[in-house]
């Protein structure tokens, strides 16, 4: 037996129960892993509430989460990747975010392909905090848009999880940083990390605000806000640049007229879905290795903003939901 948060119904906060629940010995390819650290991810709210992301209905009761450390327990027949004692990681299974969650428990069975191990100078709540965030910060400078020297970008939610590690990996790369964030003290947190701008969106027109910096229009804009700022966000463009939207906290961007990107000058949109990186084991492995590295050369700090019990996982989505966490990753902890 074991314990883990469990959703019968999807709503708010208050549908997330603390329950026991059986788990069966590891089945073929899967390892038991001991959860020390869990992440929690935008994408955990959305599923509990049965939001946009979703293609076809949950089959309840469903356990959130789909990033987590710890150390694996026992294996099952035909592992050799991973053994017990073994310090691992994860970020979802083989499908979408949506699909095969389970993280938001003490212990569970998982795929053992699935597992990254951790080397020594990475601990258990860099990694739980690191895994998605990072992996979404790697698809979106590797496969879509690298800032280099010369470059201006924009970055929605400079103080959050992704935030943090966009703008500090796009200082890294020479590129010159604009960040919003919600409050003076998040500011002070972007330009810990990387940002050389900060703009405190609820007080001023955050698009007068960019164009005063960066007058020609920023190369590229990292968007995990969605409806609030996607459209307004192509107005600080540079003509030939970019908006990445990788995330949609405040609901789904509008439908785009394409002829508007023409018009704003000759514009691309993205939007990447993580998955398309995570599926593909060795690719994902890299990434991991790519990330590991980057924290132990000092040039990312993976900034852990508050952690909460596992039982007391709905403060922990009230406090997302509410815009007063203090900025960072957050975790559970088992």
């Amino acid at each position: 037996m074991t314990k883990a948060i469990r959703i019968h119904a999807n709503g708010g906060p208050e549908v997330m129960r603390f329950e026991e629940i059986a788990l069966a010995p590891p089945g073929a390819g899967e390892a038991r892993v001991r959860h020390t650290a869990i992440g929690i991810n935008y994408s955990d709210i959305n599923v509990r509430r049965g939001g946009f992301y979703l293609a076809r209905p949950l089959r309840f009761p469903v356990i959130l989460g789909n990033e987590a450390a710890g150390v694996v327990e026992s294996v099952g027949p035909g592992v050799t990747g991973v053994r017990a004692g073994d310090r691992v990681a994860y970020a979802g299974m083989r499908g979408e975010f949506f699909e095969e969650t389970g993280a938001y428990a003490q212990a569970r069975n998982v795929l053992a392909d699935r597992l990254i191990k951790l080397p020594d100078a990475i601990s258990d709540q860099q990694a739980a905090a690191m895994m998605v965030k990072g992996f979404t910060a790697s698809l979106i400078i590797n496969r879509i848009f690298q800032p280099k020297p010369g470059d201006t970008i924009l970055i929605h939610t400079a103080a959050s999880g992704v935030g943090m590690i966009l703008c500090q990996w796009s200082e890294h790369l020479g590129a010159t940083v604009i960040g919003t964030v919600g409050s003076p003290q998040k500011a002070q947190i972007a330009q810990a990390h990387g940002c050389d701008h900060v703009i405190l969106y609820r007080e001023v027109d955050f698009v007068a605000a960019v164009r005063a910096i960066a007058p020609q229009g920023v190369a590229a804009v990292f968007d995990g806000v969605g409806k609030d700022t996607f459209v307004a966000s192509l107005d600080c463009v540079r003509p030939f640049g970019i908006l990445v939207n990788y995330g949609n906290a405040s609901g789904h961007p509008p439908p785009i007229d394409l002829l508007q990107l023409a018009k704003r000058g000759s514009l691309s949109v993205c939007r990447p879905a993580l998955s398309s990186l995570t599926a593909d084991v060795a690719a994902m492995r890299a990434a991991a290795t790519q990330l590991f590295e980057l924290v132990e050369r000092g040039h990312l700090e993976i900034e852990v903003g508050r952690t909460y019990p596992l039982a007391d996982a709905a403060s922990a989505h009230r406090d997302i939901e509410s815009r007063t966490s203090p900025g960072g990753s957050m975790l559970l902890l088992p």
